[in-house]
């Protein structure tokens, strides 16, 4: 049965280039959603109360969050790319460090983004510093776990990675890493060129001015979905 993935190019679990599942047969439908359209935008609540991508739709199934729709691929469909370790004791870890980088670098990388899209008297300056400070203490943990290898979890590629590239990609744009990073800075240049995940430049550019000023424009895409669904 067919799936459909509902997303958006800000959303953080995308496919790396529509049309690849597609050319090469897998039932994988994907579906680019303008939220500028009260229609659109209406229909998708419809299937997700709150608006939240990704949104995964595998026959009569919806799973949301973009955990949570790897994790769904990895047990019921899986493919060539093993992201979540089968062993349970092996796996904690890897889920406990794709929390770190969704509760405490994207998060307060969002609360600095949705802050510009505040009137200036609703600004919170307050809120924003909390949030990068929140962003340095993540920077910090994250340098540590950089030593062990190439990859957060050392050296096998895991959803952990994945949880990652965007997050860091987008943190790094409103509070660069500095000198005292390098192995942060290191390891998001081998995220941006990791055979799972690829940027796509200039995807996110329709919402580029929803960027703080001075931030390039984005486009990252997630994989995931691409690795785990079967050939």
């Amino acid at each position: 049965m067919a799936l459909t993935l509902y997303y958006h190019p800000f959303a953080l679990l995308l496919l790396e280039g529509a049309d690849r599942p597609l050319r090469e047969r897998r039932p994988l439908h994907p579906h680019n959603l303008d939220l500028g359209d009260p229609k659109v935008r209406a229909a998708f609540n419809a299937l997700s109360p709150f608006g939240k991508m990704p949104l995964l739709k595998d026959g009569e199934t919806l799973v949301s969050e973009a955990t949570v729709v790897i994790e769904h691929l990895a047990l019921h469909h899986p493919g060539k790319v093993e992201l979540i370790p089968r062993d349970p004791a092996e796996a904690l870890p890897v889920r406990h460090r794709d929390r770190i980088f969704d509760l405490y670098v994207q998060e307060p990388m969002q609360k600095i983004v949705g802050d510009r899209l505040r009137p200036e008297d609703a600004r919170d300056p307050f809120g924003v510093a909390q949030a990068r400070t929140t962003l340095r203490t993540a920077y910090a943990l994250i340098e540590t776990w950089t030593a062990r290898g190439p990859w957060i979890m050392g050296e096998a590629f895991t959803l952990a990675d994945c949880a990652a590239a965007p997050a860091l990609h987008y943190a790094e744009m409103v509070e660069p890493f500095g000198e005292d990073l390098p192995g942060t800075t290191a390891y998001l240049a081998r995220l941006k060129t990791a055979p799972v995940l690829r940027p796509r430049p200039g995807g996110g550019r329709p919402l580029q001015p929803l960027l703080p000023e001075g931030i390039g424009a984005a486009g990252w895409r997630k994989s995931a979905v691409e690795a785990i669904h079967p050939a």
